[in-house]
Parts: structure tokens; sequence; C-alpha cells
């Protein structure tokens, strides 16, 4: 890449242009408005991305200096079409500069040979990432993303029923089926949560807690151990739980949910990091009455899985790589970005050092009990080694499939992961990937 007339005005080399920028600050965003039109002589830098806000940071780091202009693009939704649509940009060679990646979906673009290298340009902000995140962006060892945020799951519920009826917070899966039974015999229409088993992510978190990794990559060949020991584990818990009535069948965020949630028919939420907003947003009016804890364990070992999470990657065949590296780090790592963020969502940054920002912009006031970012930032830590598969994006669909006959009788969870593993193999195979089955040697 040539950098821009204005930069190398300025003498500056490639490694003191990604600092300089990268670092931003405060005073160059209280400015007032963002510009709109690229200033004379700055570096163009294109990014396709669906999250919430992103028009928001743009202007921001757009409004703070003269060298790099962002430009955005607003894509679908990465399952409703936005990993299709970059995927046919890179093979068409028209790719934006920087692609918006969830850690599941990384594995399934690098695969498309369309993501630049970053592991020279991210190495000295390693210890910076929580860790989890960081492997989310290294599924072979280098670094093909920059990390945004995680997404720890943890077990939201109502606390004040919990404590009116003297029901203790379950703090192992055994405990946690005592809590549902006792639930629903204060309430036979009540449940402690809903399990949707039309949400292949949702599932794929519940397993990432038993730490049985459903991928691990071995230099060219990839293990796949979808119906591992963990995962049949935690399989055969939650088919006990529905063969016996103990959890509802509603589907997080329809009208039926938010209407149990707030009447006290469903008691509590599995959710990931981001339910935080979901619940101040879908039930306003229930300030005062939920709590949040850490996920309940297996055998009283601390462990939580994750159920999401954003990252960016850099075109392969950008021809402004520099100046793109220079807007995700600063969106990855500039406190600002948190501050921004907390005025429509509540972040929960990858970067460690925004985290604390993104804890001291948090207004509070909806839930009681532990302080939200004690309880996440204590979820975060207790994440275990997780490698994403190439095609994990499709494979969450066929775990929904898979799922649907299940609360009808017409199969079990343990019966439909055998059979989700044999798909999964079959499909990477098709591919023409390498694969093994079972653990990693």
């Amino acid at each position: 890449m040539e950098l821009s007339p204005a930069l190398r005005a300025r003498g500056l080399s490639r490694r003191g242009f990604l600092r300089a920028t990268a670092a931003l600050g405060a005073a160059g965003l209280a400015g007032g408005c963002s510009a709109t039109a690229a200033p004379p002589g700055a570096t163009k830098v294109t990014i396709w991305s669906w999250l919430t806000g992103m028009d928001k940071y743009v202007a921001a780091f757009n409004g703070a200096q003269k060298d790099v202009f962002v430009e955005l693009r607003v894509i679908a939704a990465g399952l409703s079409g936005g990993y299709a649509q970059q995927t046919n940009a890179i093979r068409a060679h028209n790719a934006p500069d920087v692609l918006h990646v969830e850690y599941q979906g990384l594995p399934q673009i690098l695969l498309t040979g369309g993501l630049r290298d970053l592991t020279a340009d991210m190495a000295d902000l390693e210890s910076q990432y929580s860790p989890a995140a960081w492997r989310g962006v290294r599924p072979d060892g280098r670094t093909w993303g920059v990390p945004m945020d995680l997404a720890p799951m943890v077990f939201y519920y109502r606390k004040d029923l919990f404590d009116q009826h003297g029901i203790a917070l379950p703090r192992t899966w055994d405990e946690f089926r005592a809590a549902a039974a006792a639930v629903k015999q204060v309430d036979p229409q009540a449940r402690i949560c809903s399990f949707p088993l039309n949400d292949g992510s949702f599932f794929a978190g519940m397993s990432w807690q038993a730490g049985d990794p459903w991928w691990t990559a071995q230099g060219d060949t990839w293990a796949v151990d979808i119906a591992g020991e963990g995962t049949l584990r935690t399989g055969t818990f939650w088919q006990s739980m529905i063969s016996e009535n103990l959890v509802a069948g509603v589907v997080h965020g329809t009208q039926d949910w938010i209407a149990g949630m707030h009447d006290g028919k469903l008691w509590g939420l599995l959710g990931a990091s981001w339910s935080v907003g979901t619940l101040g947003r879908s039930i306003p009016k229930d300030t005062g009455r939920w709590a949040v804890a850490t996920m309940p364990t297996w055998n009283g070992k601390p462990s939580n899985g994750v159920q999401g999470g954003t990252a960016f990657g850099i075109s392969a065949e950008s021809k402004a790589p520099e100046a793109a590296m220079t807007f995700l780090r600063w969106l990855s790592t500039n406190p600002d970005v948190p501050k921004i963020g907390s005025t429509f969502t509540t972040p929960f940054p990858a970067h460690l050092p925004n985290r604390a920002v993104a804890r001291q912009a948090y207004k509070g006031g909806y839930f009681i009990g532990d302080p939200v970012y004690d309880v996440l930032d204590e979820a975060a830590k207790r994440v275990p080694d997780w490698t994403w598969g190439p095609n994990a994006l499709r494979l969450f669909s066929t775990i929904s499939d898979s799922f649907g006959p299940v609360r009808g009788g017409g199969t079990t969870l343990p019966d439909a992961l055998r059979k989700i593993q044999q798909s999964a193999v079959a499909d990477m195979r098709a591919k023409g990937l390498s694969v093994r089955e079972g653990k990693s040697a």
C-alpha cells in the first residue's frame, strides 16, 4: 500500500503510522461533528458491517483526524446474508478493506483465502485482550482478526422470586435441576428458564462450558468431536429437563418470551453478556427484580461458555491495509469507543483496559445483587479453550433442524448430536478438508 501524500510528508513509517493514529484520544472526539467527506489526501478505508452503532464509531473516528477516512456500508447480519455477501465479494475480488467476522465465522471466511495475516500487526496487543477473545482470532496460531468484544454466558434470574420462595441460587447443574423442580412446584405454569431448540449458537455456548471443543486444528487436519463426552453430558442433562417438563420451549426474544419473563412465568435466562441490554430494553419495568450470576457448573469446576462476539478482519486484497489496521486498532483499543457504545448498549470489550472504561460508563440501576461487570468479568475468566471450525455457521442450522423433533419425542438430544457429528464430518470432507473424528491427539 502507498501511504497518502499527507502521511508521507510527515515522514511516518508503517509502524509509526499504526501507533500514531491508533492513539487518537478524547480531545479529538470532543471536537463536534464528524466529517462526511474524505479530507484532501486522506487514505480511504471501506468497511462492511452489521454492528449496531458502527455508524457512530466511524463518525467519531473520521471527526478526530484527517489522515484516514472510513466509509461504512451497513450489510445484513451474518447468518441473514452478511457472510454470503462478504464471501461473494472475496471471490469476485471486490471485497471491502475491512470485513465483519464473528469468532465463529472467522474460520469460514479464512477458508476463502480472503483475509490478511495480522500476526505482526497485532503482536504488541496480545497481553491486553481477554484470553478467550485472543484465541478467537487465532484459530491456527496466527492472528486473522482484531477482537471487538466478548460474550460470556451467565445466568440471569428473578432474584425477587427466588428470595420470596426461599429457593437458593443454583451453583451446580444438579442444584439447577432441583431449583427448576422447586419453581414448578411454586407455580405449575412457571419454569426456571427456556431452552430454545432452534438456536445452534446457544447450544454451542452451553456445550463450550463442558470443556470438550467441537473442533481442534492439528496442522492441516481438523479433529471433530461434536459428540464428545462433555457435549453428550450437556445434551443428556437438557434432554432430561425437557422430558420432565422442567424448562419451557419459548424462543428467546419473542413476544411470548418477553411476556413470560415479565409476568413471572420464566424465572431465568441462560444468556450472553449482551443480554444485559436485551433485558433492559425488553422488560424495562422490571428494574429491581433481576440479578446476574455465573453459570452453574459441572461438579463445581468453574467454567462458562460464550455465545457470540465480534471481530474484524482485513481483506487480503485491500489496497489500504495499514490504514485499515489503524482504524481497527482504534476501534478495538481506544477508550472513547466503549464510552460511545455505552450511550446505546452495554459493551463488554475484549480489550481489558477498555472493559474498565465500560464498567465506569455503565449506569446500572436495573439489576440487584452482585455488580453486573463483576459477574461478567469472572465469567470471562472461566472460559475454557475452544476453536471454531470452518463449518460452524452451517452447523448452527444443522443443530436447529436436528433438534426440532426433540420436544415432540421424535428424537433425543444425544441421538441428534451423534447424527450432527456425522453430518459435520461429511460436510468438511466434501469441502476437501482433512478430517479425523474424535478428540485431538
